[in-house]
């Protein structure tokens, strides 16, 4: 099957729903309509014009950058589309990191990103998180 990978930003609607299929948190639609177009870096992949795959670099583009939004729709996983996206926001990250730039994610499947090189921040640090 073919797919088209493209440094895009998606539309709120399809990006939530992408969301909720690949088992993430809806996010309102107010918010992802002035969230995506603030991103540092977007990477989307498509079958046809069925977005079934994304990711996307937030931050302040030095000090510190967030990997955010890593999906796959659960009928394309297993196929290699995350590490695709992943290799992008990475050549885009390594495009921009100066010295000492932070890099974080939180990241559902640990193990996954761990291939990729990532560590847990514990015990030096602990994630956390406060949701409205």
């Amino acid at each position: 099957m073919n797919f088209d990978i493209s440094d895009s930003i998606p539309a709120a609607e399809e990006y939530n729903q992408l969301r909720i299929d690949a088992g993430l948190s809806a996010k309102s639609i107010e918010a992802a309509a002035i969230g995506l177009p603030n991103s540092l870096y977007s990477v989307c992949i498509r079958s046809g014009q069925k977005l079934i795959g994304m990711g996307r670099v937030i931050g302040d583009g030095a000090c510190f950058i967030q990997i955010v939004d890593i999906a796959v729709h659960p009928d394309y996983q297993g196929r290699g589309l995350g590490k695709l996206i992943m290799e992008h926001i990475e050549s885009y990250v390594s495009s921009i990191a100066l010295e000492g730039t932070y890099v974080s994610l939180i990241g559902d499947k640990p193990e996954f990103y761990e291939k990729l090189g990532y560590c847990h921040t514990a015990p030096s640090g602990f994630g956390m998180f406060k949701k409205f």
